[in-house]
């Protein structure tokens, strides 16, 4: 038996411009694939069952998708990061592999885990090789003139753009079909737990349909990305941070058709591409300054001097915050359309995010746990990139004394209330204006709860909480509690 080499998935589970498993193919032996389904790991990083089912079923699809073309997939199910370690180290022994191939992960115990399972590969005499794919260009390449990263977006966008033309190449083909791969002798060819079928109503886990719903939106939307995009109520976004999140899709992949359709321009050309190729640099400069400053994955803020300001411990609010029952109509309605859809609107994010950290001034952290475990493109750099700035604690973040309006929001925004009829059918009676700020006995007609907070004393009370970063704090500890 010709040797093989094993190719393992993470978080890129698709066949076409995936850098490692393109390279195993040029190898000129056959290839075989495993994946991990690591529930008790997934358990601790906070992920839900909708995107736990979600990626499950995106595995399923990779299994099809590889058999096509001849090459095996091993779905196993391990408790932990450790256990598919030690599982990876068996498969290269009993597969007598002496070639590892995968994409790399940025967060810090995914690099710990890549670090031990490369120390274990050269034990073994096994050549590991390691590549980029989910960022276009590498974390730790694109630095200031000091040689450090950037820590505010607009330079990080402009030397990223810099570097970014010629690294944007052509995605890779999907791998020819091999050969049928012949087990050894001594191996039973195991049988792979592949998932059921994915049953989401509104989500697919098809490599094939996020193709699909590029082109889509590339024909459909795109142009007008720039003047829409702001409006929850529009089907005016593209939706792809589900398929970019399971790895259905590779940010060069969307940078690549939209280079395309804007003229052959990566900076500059029609407004509305200009516009979503700006979002997508944000995802990339969030996984930057994951690697360039690992304690954003061990829950610190990116400011250290905001670790002063003392959230309140609410957990009634929070918890109506969570269901959407703040008694602020557009903040409530995007709470359901986290819940009732696993994804919200980016501008409902940064008002939900701000109402929490501002108006209730709960902690950022609990916010976002609550994302992750809801949103079906949660990952930790975006995530976390995202409530940082809406809680001023983060690189680049809104000012801490800027503050939403959630009815200035929802008036600009969601003008005739549409959205919030939608996700809060209760209010969809009113006349369009009193959807936004119902008065009392609207509320109590439509069974609608009082507003949690006043929005002038929510404000204010943000302000005096996050009054101390004017002031130089030497010992947090010794600092007095300001009243909350």
């Amino acid at each position: 038996m010709t040797e093989p080499v094993l190719m393992w998935f993470r978080t890129d589970l698709r066949i076409h411009d995936n850098p490692a498993l393109h390279a195993a193919a040029q190898q000129g032996r056959p290839v075989v694939a495993i994946v991990f389904e690591t529930h008790h790991q997934w358990a601790r990083h906070g992920i839900g069952p909708r995107k736990i089912n979600l990626m499950r079923a995106a595995m399923a699809s990779l299994h099809d998708s590889l058999a096509a073309r001849n090459i095996p997939l091993l779905i196993e199910t391990v408790a932990d990061f450790e256990a598919s370690r030690q599982r990876i180290a068996h498969w290269l022994q009993a597969l007598g592999a002496r070639q590892l191939f995968f994409n790399n992960e940025y967060e810090v115990n995914e690099r710990r885990r890549d670090i031990m399972v490369c120390r274990d590969a050269a034990a073994q005499g096994v050549d590991v090789q390691r590549f980029h794919d989910q960022c276009l260009l590498a974390p730790g390449s694109v630095n200031n003139k000091a040689g450090l990263p950037f820590r505010v977006y607009t330079p990080f966008r402009k030397a990223w753009m810099a570097d970014a033309g010629p690294a944007l190449t052509a995605p890779l083909p999907a791998p020819a079909v091999q050969a049928p791969f012949e087990w050894p002798d001594h191996l039973l060819m195991p049988v792979s737990s592949v998932a059921e079928p994915n049953v989401d109503p509104l989500w697919s886990a098809s490599e094939d349909d996020a193709h699909q719903q590029l082109q889509e939106f590339i024909d459909e939307r795109a142009r007008q990305y720039h003047q829409e995009r702001d409006f929850p109520g529009l089907d005016s976004t593209s939706r792809l941070s589900v398929p970019l999140s399971l790895g259905l899709l590779s940010p060069r992949q969307c940078l690549y058709a939209a280079v395309r359709f804007n003229d052959g321009r990566l900076d500059g050309g029609r407004s509305g591409f200009q516009t979503w190729i700006n979002e997508l640099v944000w995802r990339e400069f969030y996984r930057h300054l994951l690697v360039a400053f690992p304690e954003l994955c061990k829950h610190r803020a990116f400011k250290p001097e905001t670790e002063v300001i003392r959230w309140r411990h609410a957990p009634d609010e929070f918890a109506a915050w969570c269901e959407g029952r703040t008694g602020y109509p557009i903040v409530d309605a995007a709470q359901q359309q986290l819940l009732q859809e696993g994804w919200m609107h980016n501008r409902l994010r940064m008002i939900s995010a701000m109402f929490l950290t501002k108006h209730l001034l709960i902690d950022w952290r609990q916010g976002e746990a609550f994302f992750n475990q809801y949103l079906l493109d949660a990952d930790l750099a975006s995530n976390n990139g995202g409530w940082q700035w809406s809680a001023s604690t983060g690189a680049d973040g809104a000012p801490w004394f800027r503050i939403f309006n959630p009815l200035l929001q929802s008036r600009k925004f969601d003008a005739t209330g549409e959205f919030i009829a939608r996700f809060v059918p209760a209010l969809a009676s009113l006349p369009p204006d009193s959807r936004h700020e119902p008065d009392g006995l609207q509320r109590r007609r439509c069974g609608y709860p009082t507003a949690i907070v006043e929005h002038s004393f929510g404000r204010q009370r943000a302000l005096d909480a996050f009054g101390v970063l004017g002031k130089p704090v030497t010992d947090p500890a010794a600092h007095p509690e300001l009243p909350l």
